[in-house]
């Protein structure tokens, strides 16, 4: 992911400088270069950047979309495609494939990920600089994206394949005080002392009719067979029904207290 760098064409607001560097390194990218910003350094883009200051004070400011691509070896450009010169298009996901192959040939190499203008894009001229075109698959019907929001949709789908290809886990890991007792679904014994419970309780508060009983049991048990309870779970399932007969004044055995 070192070898990524990000590209912001004559960005005109500060702020998504900021928001760029935020979401570049949420997801551990850090090599920022700015083409001819209007306003850079600025205030607003640290505020935004909210603790990315490394990655803003690391970046390089140079005057032409060249200069900044120079010592690439792959070039993607995001932007709408250019009509009148069919042009290769890809989407987020596999723009992400396509960078993590070239640096698995090339680990020495770097690969440009480039962003144009808030208001316009990049321009004919710099899409034609790119080997690829990326189209992120917005609504149609509001489909422009704030800067700092493509920078993070390209750089996630970047961390998430990286991690999948080198075996890394994508989802957090369980804490050291998560119960075993957690973990472990009821056993049938347990569900089957849960559905008379149950059962009792709909009767004791008249919400079933044992003698015309619809169903209600039977789609009962598929709705908590499909959701398998853990013992946790089940002992607060449980503990709800205790107290709902104790709010109506009937003991557990059935029997309303005097």
């Amino acid at each position: 992911m070192n070898r990524v760098r990000v590209v912001l064409v004559n960005t005109s607001h500060p702020g998504n400088i900021g928001g760029a560097a935020r979401a570049m390194k949420n997801m551990g990218i850090s090599e920022l270069v700015l083409v001819d910003p209007e306003r850079f350094p600025d205030p607003d883009a640290r505020a935004r950047a909210s603790g990315a200051d490394d990655v803003l004070e690391g970046a390089r400011i140079v005057a032409t979309l060249e200069e900044a691509i120079s010592d690439c070896v792959l070039v993607l450009g995001t932007s709408a495609r250019d009509r009148r010169i069919p042009w290769p298009v890809v989407d987020p996901r596999e723009a992400a494939g396509l960078v993590l192959d070239q640096l698995d040939d090339a680990p020495e190499a770097t690969v440009a990920l480039v962003f144009g203008r808030e208001d316009s894009g990049l321009t004919t001229d710099e899409l034609q600089r790119c080997q690829y075109h990326v189209h992120i698959p917005s609504n149609p019907e509001f489909s422009s994206l704030n800067l700092a929001a493509a920078v993070q949709v390209l750089c996630y789908e970047l961390r998430m394949l990286d991690l999948q290809r080198s075996g890394q886990p994508t989802k957090m890991k369980k804490t050291e005080t998560t119960s075993i007792q957690n973990e472990i679904p009821a056993t049938a014994e347990e569900m089957e002392r849960f559905y008379v419970h149950l059962e009792q309780v709909l009767v004791e508060i008249g919400f079933h009719d044992p003698q015309k009983p619809r169903q209600l049991m039977p789609r009962l048990r598929r709705l908590y067979g499909r959701i398998r309870p853990n013992q946790v779970e089940m002992n607060i399932l449980r503990g709800i029904l205790t107290e709902t007969q104790k709010a109506i004044g009937v003991q557990a055995s059935g029997e309303r207290r005097r």
